[in-house]
């Protein structure tokens, strides 16, 4: 029977630097890089959610037949869920900063843009299951499904007066990305 032996001088360091970089112990990106993913991940979703927002506010205001109405809002729900989704993911991938508070940063923003891409779809179920028969019990209930939207976009935003980090804001505020 053999004796285990020590692990070779210079294979132990090795091995722990391994397992260091494997759980995630070795920091994530500055705050500048994460800021500039962050708002590379969000400049299209703004653009996206700004556009379907007037699309929708003339779709309320225009003279088409319940049938169409329906079908240009869910498909704009559905395009504002989708967009909320991929700025989700791109801040998912921006990972989480190397600043204090840093997780609670990266879940705060997640957690805002879930709630976010949640309400949409929730609008855009609602509509879906509206009946087109009558125009007046149509457009009341498109109204309540976007009355209840704007409740829940409100209720999703980050609250950042909780976040201090002096790095995060000066980065959000100097690096190209963000203006």
């Amino acid at each position: 029977m053999r004796t285990p032996r020590a692990p070779a001088a210079g294979i132990l360091p090795a091995v722990l630097c391994t397992l260091v970089l494997l759980t995630g112990c070795a920091g994530g990106p500055t705050a500048p890089a994460w800021a500039a993913s962050v708002c590379e991940a969000l400049a299209p979703w703004r653009l996206e959610i700004n556009a379907l927002t007037s699309s929708a506010q003339q779709q309320m205001t225009a003279q088409t037949t319940p049938a169409q109405a329906k079908e240009n809002l869910v498909r704009m729900m559905a395009g504002a869920e989708q967009a909320s989704e991929t700025a989700r993911r791109g801040v998912a991938d921006a990972g989480v900063p190397d600043v204090a508070q840093g997780e609670e940063v990266s879940r705060g923003f997640l957690d805002s843009l879930t709630e976010v891409r949640d309400a949409y779809g929730k609008a855009r179920r609602t509509i879906e299951g509206l009946s087109i028969g009558q125009s007046g019990p149509f457009y009341d209930g498109v109204k309540a499904a976007v009355d209840t939207l704007n409740e829940e976009y409100d209720a999703s935003s980050l609250d950042t007066s909780k976040l201090d980090s002096p790095e995060l804001k000066q980065a959000f505020d100097e690096v190209p990305e963000c203006r």
